[in-house]
């Protein structure tokens, strides 16, 4: 008889916001991902555009608007692809679905040392094949704090796909944001591939190097003998 393996908790650095129940889970996935410009295209993949306006409404429309000063017009659906894939945002050596998925909503990993949950969490985005970059929040209270304006909370793992932040890791979550983003659901990333390193949420700067030893200052000459000491 096998086990069920169970996933380590996620690693709290300050209270946890309280999850949605999972049956309306697709639902509310839906309604965040028409406002953040993630509904997928038109089913006869004509060119949606998603327009904001100055005031923060948004709409969708087939048309692009004329130009106007404050408002946003984003392309979207297949007739944005080709552009997008020439983008130099994303790596050439990808493949162009990887690219795009890349370009428009981008993937960021939060993570700490000894955090048994983010090893879980790097492992699920390597194993599908999700292109990420890695931040490391420091325990201090100016990294905490960043991360809390990151993502809306002071838990870590966290990712943040495009503008979307997910706090904690949750398989089903993860999954699907990143399907309605674009990604694959099996890798194709090159084969041996592997991410950028981690780098630090919070820059530390580096110390200033030491200052030269001063000169020593020169040796008076001994007196001629005979001379009378003073």
């Amino acid at each position: 008889m096998t086990s069920a393996v169970r996933t380590p908790p996620t690693r709290p650095v300050g209270p946890q916001p309280a999850r949605a129940p999972r049956a309306v889970l697709p639902a509310l996935v839906a309604a965040m991902l028409v406002g953040l410009g993630l509904a997928p295209a038109d089913a006869t993949g004509q060119t949606q555009y998603r327009v904001v306006q100055p005031d923060g409404s948004v709409t969708f429309t087939d048309r692009p608007p004329p130009p106007a000063p404050g408002v946003t017009v984003t392309p979207l659906g297949r007739g944005a692809a080709a552009s997008q894939a020439a983008s130099p945002a994303a790596e050439p050596s990808l493949p162009a679905e990887l690219r795009q998925a890349m370009q428009r909503h981008p993937v960021t990993l939060y993570t700490t040392v000894d955090c048994r949950t983010c090893d879980v969490a790097r492992r699920y985005l390597q194993q599908r094949g999700v292109p990420y970059s890695e931040r490391l929040v420091s325990p201090d209270e100016e990294a905490v704090a960043a991360l809390q304006r990151q993502v809306g909370a002071r838990t870590v793992p966290a990712l943040t796909i495009g503008s979307q932040p997910l706090r904690g890791f949750a398989e089903a979550d993860w999954t699907a944001y990143l399907d309605a983003a674009g990604y694959p659901r099996e890798s194709r990333l090159p084969r041996g591939w592997t991410p950028p390193p981690a780098t630090p949420l919070v820059p530390r700067p580096s110390a200033a190097p030491p200052a030269p030893p001063a000169p020593a200052a020169p040796a008076e000459p001994a007196p001629p003998p005979g001379t009378p000491r003073s």
